[in-house]
């Protein structure tokens, strides 16, 4: 088993072998890994690079990391306005999923300023999916808009198991839409959810979820991080209930993962809130759920307990059956074998990580 881990210095694969893990090797050294992605279907390796000077770079490996084509980024094409009037120019790839279809290379690439879009094979360019971005709700009095950024962010793209054209995004801030038809038309998905920070917080779209997951085994079952905390559908977007206490921990965070054969199983990992972007006492805690969200177990041997400043990002989270593995701003990355039991520090000495991912 192998684990890809994104950094702000570059990409490092760490290789299990007897039982041991360590790193076997690492590319883009000093580069920006921002977004990381394995496509099951065929072992493509696709890396997304935040260049502060050159701006978002794009690449992709069909050999395990020997090689790295790079492929055009996606562009917003001409006539494509933001809120403000100006021309909408891309800021920062946030996600990339595959399209779900059997034997396909096809990808969707999720942005910065709020655009999906779609590359059908490695030689295709991207296209923007035009229906999404001229949502009325994007231009109507700004539904869409920042959340810590200066553009919405679509952060999130889940595709139904069993359906291909079924999809699910999700926007900071916007919230969850969702399409039946492929992409050609699109419904906010946002009823139950609470954006505390405007004046109505029952608001149908302006939402900031942090992350969502869909259940592969049970698609009807939908788990985000939140805002305003953790949220969990049982019908398929159509309602969300509050999993959480605003008055106690777990409730803000942004790193959420669920174990895809178990609808009821989830974790998060807790910060502070929005004003202190701390763990939670000072102590990294990740939190587990058996039973839907109704109860939360703290879960903290081998984690610091005292004086930890760690903050885990939305894609540096991941589960694979038993294990389970996180990074944190500071670079730390922690794994654990037995369900989150118990976890080991891998290294204390990496940058700071974005993204992080295993590869069975």
């Amino acid at each position: 088993m192998k684990l890809l881990v994104g950094t702000t210095k570059g990409l490092v694969v760490f290789e299990e072998k007897d039982g041991e893990w360590s790193i076997k090797d690492h590319y883009f050294l000093g580069m920006p890994v921002s977004t990381i992605y394995v496509d099951e279907r065929n072992n493509i390796w696709w890396a997304s690079l935040a260049h502060r000077h050159w701006g978002q770079k794009l690449h992709y490996s069909e050999d395990e990391g020997k090689t790295w084509p790079p492929v055009a980024p996606p562009k917003y094409p001409a006539g494509s306005l933001l809120a403000s009037g100006k021309a909408a120019k891309l800021k920062k790839i946030w996600s990339i999923q595959a399209d779900g279809k059997a034997g396909g290379k096809g990808i969707y690439v999720g942005t910065e300023p709020g655009g999906l879009f779609y590359k059908p094979d490695l030689s295709a360019p991207f296209s923007l999916v035009e229906s999404l971005w001229n949502h009325p709700s994007r231009s109507d009095n700004n539904q869409w808009f920042g959340a810590g950024r200066d553009h919405p962010f679509l952060h999130s793209i889940e595709i139904h198991p069993d359906n291909p054209d079924h999809i699910y995004i999700a926007v900071s801030c916007a919230g969850v839409f969702e399409s039946k038809d492929g992409g050609k038309s699109w419904e906010p998905k946002n009823r139950g959810l609470i954006a505390a920070y405007l004046p109505n917080p029952d608001v149908e779209v302006g939402h900031d979820p942090h992350m969502m997951h869909i259940c592969k085994s049970n698609p009807e079952v939908i788990w985000q991080q939140n805002h305003c905390g953790i949220f969990r559908s049982t019908d398929g977007g159509e309602n969300w209930k509050l999993l959480s206490d605003p008055k106690k921990v777990p409730h803000y965070g942004f790193a959420l993962t669920i174990d895809h054969d178990n609808p009821d199983r989830a974790y998060v990992i807790p910060a502070l809130s929005d004003e202190m972007r701390i763990a939670p006492d000072l102590a990294l805690r990740v939190y587990l759920t058996e039973d839907g969200g109704r109860s939360w177990e703290a879960l903290t041997k081998g984690l610091p307990q005292a004086n930890c400043f760690d903050i885990i990002f939305r894609h540096s989270f991941d589960i694979a059956g038993q294990k389970l593995a996180f990074g944190s701003s500071t670079g730390n990355l922690y794994l654990s074998e037995d369900g989150g039991e118990s976890w080991n520090c891998l290294s204390s000495s990496l940058a700071r990580i974005d993204s992080l991912c295993f590869i069975p």
